[in-house]
């Protein structure tokens, strides 16, 4: 994400808003250009703390190791 650019964006009513959950550099520095930013959300990486959501993701890399080992990919990138 370039954050100057959706700073600029912000500031001057080209987009109404953002929420983000990763920034260029992490943890947040102190001088973050979007904490200034009007209309701006930033919320921490917390989505991946519950162990359901480990578990899950889990399941999902086994069934795709699976699926691609019998010739049947799943969730193909290209």
């Amino acid at each position: 994400m370039a954050e100057n650019d959706l700073y600029d964006a912000l500031q001057n009513d080209v987009i109404g808003g953002a929420a983000v959950d990763t920034l260029v550099v992490e943890p947040m520095e102190e001088d973050c250009i979007l904490m200034q930013a009007k209309n701006c959300i930033i919320t921490p990486h917390i989505a991946w703390a519950p162990v359901e959501t480990r578990e899950r993701l889990m399941n999902i890399v086994a069934d795709n190791i699976g699926s691609f080992i019998n010739g049947t990919p799943k969730n193909v990138v290209s």
